[in-house]
């Protein structure tokens, strides 16, 4: 059994060898890549990526990127390729062939095909003088010197070029049609990272209750209306106008020095020119506003600066936004 040294030794070790040999892919980029990356973006047809073996499973993350950032793809199986499945390859398909060799008998009996139906292949290989680097219209080399595993047989520092390949060409498609923030969100919209990019102030509030009170409210009605709308705040409003906010934390410091609160209103305690929002805003934006001015909640108003409600910590936490 090895010691914790030795096995912190051999992660940093693979690691070093990994993040060597994915440097090293700067040197081996060429023509090819640019050509590659300029013919499936004026290809009028999808993108086919295939593959066997570990470079099957890579493809697949591959395809994902793809379809994420605007590029439409699917994942063929090489040995599914050639009993029935190339039929998913149309006409104006661009084919995306990964293979640390080039040269396993899938692939030697799958392009041919490929070509025969006259599609273009790009190749993401780690040997561009195998059968299939030399039958690609556009060879990606992904060479490299060994893999991490001791045995220098488990796909590892290979598989993770050919990932880092994939990544570069997903990445130059998606600034060349110019695949923006928005764009991405129509392909993300569950979980949190879609949240930050769809959801709006407006689809925060429309659940909770609105606090409001006059000016000329005591500071009773001002305590009743907190703990009845529970987000720990209210708005103040002069002739529906809004002119501050109270906090419970105003209450509890005002109580600190009054035992007699019956006179007091509520335009002595709030505080004035209340941070707010836009109903517009992206939530994310009100969790920057928040964090910003060290606060828990913010008054929402529209474009008239109308009071509309209120935004509090919980709202965004509840949507995994924070």
């Amino acid at each position: 059994m090895k010691n914790s040294t030795s096995i912190i030794s051999l992660a940093k070790e693979t690691i070093l060898i990994e993040s060597n040999a994915i440097a090293n892919l700067v040197n081996l980029l060429d023509d090819h890549f640019e050509n590659a990356v300029n013919f499936i973006l004026n290809a009028n047809g999808r993108v086919i990526v295939t593959g066997i073996g570990k470079s099957a499973n890579i493809g697949t993350k591959i395809v994902a990127t793809l379809n994420s950032t605007g590029t439409p793809a699917i994942f063929m199986h090489a040995a599914d390729a050639i009993h029935g499945d190339l039929g998913n390859v149309q006409e104006n398909d661009v084919v995306i062939c990964i293979s640390k060799s080039g040269n396993t008998p899938e692939i030697k009996v799958l392009i041919p095909l490929i070509k025969n139906y006259g599609n273009k292949i790009i190749a993401i290989t780690g040997n561009i003088n195998s059968f299939l680097g030399k039958n690609a219209d556009f060879p990606l080399n992904t060479f490299v010197e060994k893999e991490a595993c001791p045995n220098n047989l488990a796909p590892t520092t290979s598989t993770t070029a050919q990932l880092v390949m994939g990544d570069a060409l997903a990445v130059c498609l998606q600034s060349l049609r110019g695949f923006s923030s928005k764009d991405f969100a129509k392909y993300h919209p569950g979980g949190a990272l879609g949240k930050r990019l769809y959801l709006r102030v407006s689809d925060l509030i429309k659940n909770n209750q609105v606090p409001k009170i006059n000016s000329n409210d005591t500071v009773a009605d001002v305590i009743v209306e907190i703990s009845e709308k529970r987000l720990g705040v209210t708005a103040v409003l002069e002739n529906n106008i809004l002119v501050g906010i109270i906090t419970d934390g105003d209450i509890r410091r005002m109580l600190s020095k009054n035992t007699n609160i019956q006179p007091i209103t509520a335009k002595e305690i709030m505080g004035k020119n209340p941070k707010t929002i836009s109903i517009d805003a992206m939530a994310i934006e009100a969790l920057e506003k928040l964090e910003q001015n060290n606060i828990t909640q913010i008054l929402v108003v529209d474009e008239n600066n109308n009071y509309c409600g209120v935004v509090h910590l919980h709202d965004l936490i509840k949507e995994g936004i924070f």
